[in-house]
C-alpha cells in the first residue's frame, strides 16, 4: 500500500466501493450521480479549456447589444457567488438537504461538484462573443503561450490532486454511498503545491486566465473579474480553514506564503565584503 496519503485516501475509498454492501437502490443512486458528476466535470473542463484558447471569440452564445453584455456579466457573477454561498454553513446545510431521502449528506460532496460544473459549463459554453478580437498569437508566439496554457492546466490538475482527488472531483460523495461508509474528508493540505504557496488552486487557475494565444474584450473581462476573485475569495477559506485547525493552521499560515512562493535570498558573506 502506498504511503502517500493522497493516493491511499482514493485507493482505501474505490476499494471499499468496489465491494458495496448489499442496497440496489442506493447503488443506482450513487453511480447515477456519479455519472452526472463526472460527464458533467468533464463536459465543463472542456468547454473551460476551448473557449479560453480561443479567448472567448467562439461559443454558442447568440444575445445582441446591451443584453450580451448584461447575460454575460451575469455568467461571469453567477460562478462565484453560488460558489462561495454553497461554502457557507448554511450552504453546506442546504446541499445535505438538497436530495430527498437520507443519503444527501452523503452526496454533499458529489452535489456540490455537479452544481458547480454546471455553472462552467454554462459560462463557457453559453457566453456571447464580442466578435473583437484585439491579438491573435502566431508562431513561435502561439507555441510559447500554449505551452505555458498547457503548464497552467497542469499546475491546476496537481493542486487539486494535492487538495484532494476525491472531494475536488465529487467522487468522495458517491464511492462513499456506494460502500455504504461515512465520507472520510482529507486532512488540511499541507503536501505537494501546498508546501510552497497557501492557495496553489486559485493561482493556478488565474494563471490559466493570462496564458491565453487570442486575446479579446471578452478574455480581459473574464481574466480580470476570476483574478481579483482568486485573490479574494480564499480569505473567506482561511476563516474557515482557521477556525477549523486552529493553531496548526495559524503555523501553517505563518510559514507558507499567501499566492506567491517566497524566494530563498542566499546569505553569501564572501560577497558582502
Amino acid at each position: 500500500m502506498t504511503t502517500d496519503p493522497r493516493v491511499g485516501r482514493l485507493l482505501t475509498l474505490i476499494s471499499a466501493a468496489s465491494r458495496p454492501p448489499p442496497g440496489i437502490g442506493r447503488i443506482v443512486l450513487a453511480l447515477g450521480m456519479g455519472v452526472l458528476c463526472h460527464t458533467l466535470f468533464a463536459a465543463a473542463v472542456l468547454a473551460m479549456v476551448v473557449a479560453m484558447f480561443f479567448g472567448l471569440s467562439r461559443s454558442l452564445g447568440t444575445a445582441s447589444g446591451l443584453w450580451a453584455v448584461g447575460a454575460n456579466a451575469a455568467l461571469i457573477v453567477q460562478f462565484p457567488l453560488v460558489h462561495s454561498l454553497l461554502l457557507t454553513r448554511h450552504g453546506g446545510q442546504w446541499l445535505t438537504q438538497l436530495l430527498p431521502g437520507p443519503h444527501g449528506a452523503t452526496l454533499s460532496t458529489t452535489s456540490y461538484a455537479i452544481i458547480a460544473s454546471a455553472q462552467l459549463l454554462v459560462l463557457f459554453a453559453f457566453w456571447t462573443p464580442s466578435g473583437i478580437v484585439w491579438w491573435r498569437a502566431e508562431g513561435a508566439a502561439l507555441w510559447i503561450l500554449s505551452a505555458l496554457y498547457a503548464a497552467s492546466w497542469a499546475l491546476l490538475i496537481k493542486a487539486s490532486f494535492d487538495a484532494g482527488a476525491e472531494v475536488q472531483s465529487g467522487a468522495l460523495g458517491w464511492l462513499s454511498l456506494v460502500a455504504r461508509i461515512r465520507p472520510v474528508y482529507p486532512d488540511m493540505p499541507t503536501q505537494g503545491l501546498f508546501r510552497i504557496i497557501r492557495q496553489p488552486i486559485y493561482v493556478a487557475f488565474a494563471l490559466t486566465l493570462w496564458t491565453v494565444p487570442i486575446w479579446t474584450p471578452d478574455q480581459l473581462a473574464l481574466a480580470v473579474s476570476y483574478t481579483a476573485y482568486c485573490l479574494l475569495a480564499p480569505r473567506l477559506k482561511e476563516r474557515r480553514f482557521a477556525a477549523r485547525y486552529g493553531d496548526r493552521f495559524d503555523r501553517y499560515r505563518g510559514q507558507v506564503p499567501y499566492a506567491l512562493p517566497r524566494l530563498k535570498l542566499r546569505d553569501d558573506k564572501s560577497h558582502a565584503q
